[in-house]
């Protein structure tokens, strides 16, 4: 089985962050460590300008988390620990003084849509469908829902999170303001992703960090929110409904 990776690569000023584990694209917690870590150091590095949010393959854009991991956490700190990575991302995120463009190919889960709605602007292709399952297995989208309720409005997250079982396809998410862009293939996403990133590189870096923090006014609390809200997570996930919830998924 080919090894779970998180990449980054500075070409004319745009870095291209790239992540991927066989299982969909899910986040275990070493992924999340350096997703962040990753965003983190792209922000702070001069030399970039632009960062592209993408991961490997044609299938799923991210599954969310790693139920290997979820099914192993045998105690309260161990939930919080795990929680932490997404609300390390998602702080990265919005944190980071570039702007990060999400290139968006296919399915996201949880997490995954969590990480759509936390970047800058999202490019996806038909067939990107979204669904918040958390609720299915017993926890509920506690540390990306403020990320996704700040793209998408209360009433949209809400659908996404008590209907948890049902995908919404790519148009949904296009119409409520999730996706920037949607094109039918490929080749117009990434055509349009180039475009984006090359005439943002030649703008300027002092704007652009100022329109980024304007985008993601209200949310300076978030650092000791999102941990108090990766509390609740892991405490759920502890559950007997859990634990057997996530063993029916595996078995599927």
């Amino acid at each position: 089985m080919a090894e779970a990776y998180v990449k980054s690569e500075l070409h004319n000023s745009i870095t291209t962050i790239d992540f991927f584990h066989p299982q969909s694209n899910s986040l275990p917690g070493k992924i999340l460590e350096e997703l962040s870590q990753a965003i983190l150091g792209a922000g702070n590095d001069i030399y970039t300008k632009i960062i592209i949010l993408k991961s490997a393959g044609e299938k799923a854009f991210c599954a969310g988390a790693s139920f290997d991991e979820l099914i192993a956490i045998k105690s309260k700190e161990e939930g919080l620990e795990f929680f932490s990575g997404f609300a390390k991302v998602i702080n990265a995120m919005r944190t980071c003084p570039k702007f990060i463009i999400g290139r968006i190919h296919g399915k996201c889960v949880g997490g995954g849509v969590g990480l759509a709605a936390a970047v800058d602007y999202a490019i996806a292709k038909e067939g990107a469908e979204v669904k918040l399952s958390e609720l299915a297995v017993g926890i509920g989208p506690f540390v990306v829902g403020p990320a996704v309720e700040r793209k998408i409005g209360a009433s949209a997250f809400s659908e996404l999170a008590i209907d948890a079982t049902l995908w919404r396809n790519a148009d949904w998410a296009r119409g409520k303001g999730l996706y920037a862009e949607l094109h039918p293939d490929t080749a117009g996403m990434d055509e349009s992703i180039r475009r984006l990133a090359d005439t943002l590189a030649s703008s300027s870096t002092e704007a652009m960090t100022e329109m980024k923090k304007i985008f993601w006014q209200g949310t300076d609390h978030w650092n000791e929110f999102l941990i108090e809200r990766a509390k609740i997570s892991g405490r759920l996930v502890l559950s007997d409904f859990t634990k057997e919830a996530i063993a029916k998924f595996k078995t599927k």
